[in-house]
């Protein structure tokens, strides 16, 4: 089997790691890939938005399965216009992906079908005074969210009613986030912990992965910017078995059943994004792909053939027992340059990577990086995602073996939080 990975990030690493050690796997190609992925696959500088450069590059390359890491070319279409010209594809479709691109689309769905998920309000910049009267009439704390694509980046958090008027402000007007805040969701601010699950679905069926934790804010102890992400750690210990089903049965089910109902199925891996309150689990958001860096976490825990895996749930031919899991823990720790999630400077050299040993469960995902006269240099504000995979201890031994890796790994303005994984060792 061929496989196209379509991506640059440490998702896309992770997702080209697993697929290499699936034994029907021939050639790996990834578009356009980065420094670390071109280790292990064949890397080709066509970007991940020129839809029909791809399509080229599938008969190119004789590819038998494409698997496709960021959201922008499926919100784009490209499972519509892969499927049309006969091709095998892992991803949802044009509109079953707007569980992702639009946030408007996805709370009004949820309330469709029923999926518990916070109070909201949707309101476009000719509504601004009825926004401004919904923030005013609402409780605060607030979430303040763009409609489209951010980047991981258009959902903020507002303490006060004065911060939740400025954002309004700052997104319908001045534009902070571009097109994708034409519209915003205001949301009450859920009270929990949160959690995140994938499940991979063929359109009727689904397997869902080992449940993980992202931290997404900026410092450690939960505070400052969002970000795209600073670390996550699976299996999150605050699912557990009976938790699962809840989330299954009030969640992923209907979500599956309301894509069927409404024409579009859902295929692909669907990532949800939880917040487990006192009223038990309500859904925050939608991806319409695997998540990063909860990927560099999930995707090792599999137990089985991912190429496989990912093949059957693009064909309408999922099973049950696909579902194994190794009975691990993995812990990524992202390495970011100095200044993310804001301006930051790159082309830093990056020393100690040399150092990994994959045989003793190390290994570190390439997020931003690219080669530049031989070295490794930084080429993005996420740099590198250190992973280490647990087998033979505990996830408070996986996080330690973790930060021995991050520990060994340098370059100029490095900069990464020390509390992944900390909550699950508090509430143990």
């Amino acid at each position: 089997m061929n496989i196209l990975v379509i991506g640059s990030g440490g998702r896309e690493h992770a997702l080209v790691w697993k697929l290499r050690q699936s034994p029907g796997v021939k050639e790996i190609y990834c578009a356009p890939g980065n420094a670390g992925i071109a280790g292990l696959a064949n890397c080709i500088p066509v970007k991940a938005t020129d839809l029909r450069g791809l399509l080229k590059l599938t008969g190119e390359k004789q590819i038998d399965l494409t698997v496709v890491g960021p959201e922008q070319p499926l919100v784009m279409g490209i499972v519509d216009l892969f499927r049309n010209n006969g091709k095998v594809i892992f991803g949802p479709t044009e509109k079953a992906a707007q569980l992702e691109g639009s946030k408007a689309f996805a709370k009004d769905f949820m309330t469709r079908h029923n999926i518990p998920t916070a109070k909201y309000g949707i309101f476009s910049l000719q509504q601004r005074k009825e926004a401004e009267e919904f923030v005013r009439s609402a409780q605060a704390p607030l979430v303040v969210k763009a409609d489209g694509l951010a980047a991981g980046k258009g959902v903020v958090m507002c303490d006060t009613k004065e911060v939740a008027l400025l954002t309004l402000r700052q997104i319908l007007e001045d534009k902070i986030f571009g097109q994708a805040g034409e519209k915003v969701v205001i949301e009450e601010c859920l009270r929990g912990e949160e959690a995140s699950i994938f499940a991979l679905c063929d359109g009727t069926n689904i397997v869902t992965l080992a449940a993980a934790q992202d931290h997404k804010r900026i410092l450690e102890g939960d505070l400052g910017k969002n970000t795209g992400g600073m670390g996550a750690y699976a299996p999150a210990p605050l699912m557990t078995s009976e938790l699962r089903d809840r989330v299954v049965n009030e969640a992923i089910r209907p979500t599956l059943n309301g894509m069927q109902s409404e024409g579009t199925p859902y295929t692909g891996c669907l990532y949800v994004g939880l917040m487990v309150t006192e009223r038990g689990p309500m859904v925050l958001e939608y991806n319409c792909r695997f998540g990063d860096p909860e990927t560099q976490v999930v995707v090792p825990l599999i137990d089985g053939d991912f190429a496989e895996l990912l093949f059957s749930a693009s064909t309408g031919s999922l099973r049950p027992e696909q579902a194994r899991q190794h009975p691990a823990s993995a812990v990524c720790v992202v390495m970011a340059s100095r200044g993310y999630p804001d301006d930051y400077e790159t082309g830093k050299e990056i020393k100690g990577l040399d150092s990994v040993t994959a045989d003793e469960g190390e290994v570190v995902f390439h997020a931003g990086t690219r080669n530049e006269n031989g070295r490794t240099v930084t080429a993005g504000g996420r740099v590198l995602g250190v992973t280490a995979i647990g087998y033979g201890h505990d996830l408070a031994g996986t996080i330690h073996a973790a930060y021995r890796i991050v520990d060994r790994i340098t370059f100029d303005g490095a900069y990464y939080r020390r509390d992944i994984g900390r909550k699950a060792l508090m509430s143990a």
